[in-house]
């Protein structure tokens, strides 16, 4: 290629093609990009959208360590990397919480702080420890191919708080009480045979 003027455009393709796409989380496992797979962005526009998940996509993604100044109120307020308005101040205006124009917002953001979000986070991992191995699997497979959505939980949520499962359990009975606390105390043979081996 010579350096003539207006001569520097590339004739064909890239020499090598990667196979597989890059992911973030192959060899890194570090809660810090647990946490940047996990952000929850809203309040922005499309095309800031893409820009943050290309970050996070491709590792470039820095969260802030102390919350950032708002351009508008002044206050210290964005707990969000890249924003350049706090949540309230965009909801208020109708701009978008990173360039501040007034676009189409994409999804609206959450008001739940940090430990609130951790929190459900957390409660959430308890209840999916609690589900049969199958359902927890098929949970996940459902969850993998996006196939989850809001009317669907909900629906399974309600079979869940249904009266028939209490019911059921109230149907099974392990005896009497004398016999539990017997077992309780030690008092049974057979049983102290058992704890005894």
């Amino acid at each position: 290629m010579s350096s003539q003027k207006g001569n520097v455009r590339k004739t064909g393709s890239q020499k090598y093609q990667n196979k597989q796409a890059f992911k973030n989380s192959l060899h890194d496992t570090t809660p810090r990009v647990k946490l940047m797979n996990n952000v929850k962005l809203g309040g922005v526009c499309k095309r800031c959208k893409d820009i943050i998940d290309w970050k996070i996509k491709y590792k470039k993604y820095k969260p802030l360590t102390v919350p950032k100044k708002c351009t508008k109120c002044l206050e210290k307020k964005i707990k969000q990397a890249y924003y350049t308005i706090c949540i309230q101040c965009a909801k208020e205006k109708n701009v978008c919480a990173k360039c501040g124009e007034k676009t189409e917002i994409v999804e609206e953001a959450e008001l739940m702080s940090a430990a609130e979000q951790m929190s459900n986070e957390a409660q959430f991992e308890a209840e999916l420890k609690l589900l049969p191995e199958r359902k927890r699997r098929t949970f996940f497979r459902l969850q993998q191919q996006g196939k989850l959505t809001k009317e669907l939980l909900e629906e399974a949520k309600g079979l869940a708080d249904d009266d028939e499962f209490f019911n059921d359990l109230d149907d099974f009975s392990i005896g009497d009480d004398d016999d539990c606390r017997k077992l309780d105390e030690g008092e049974d043979s057979d049983v102290s045979d058992l704890y005894e081996k």
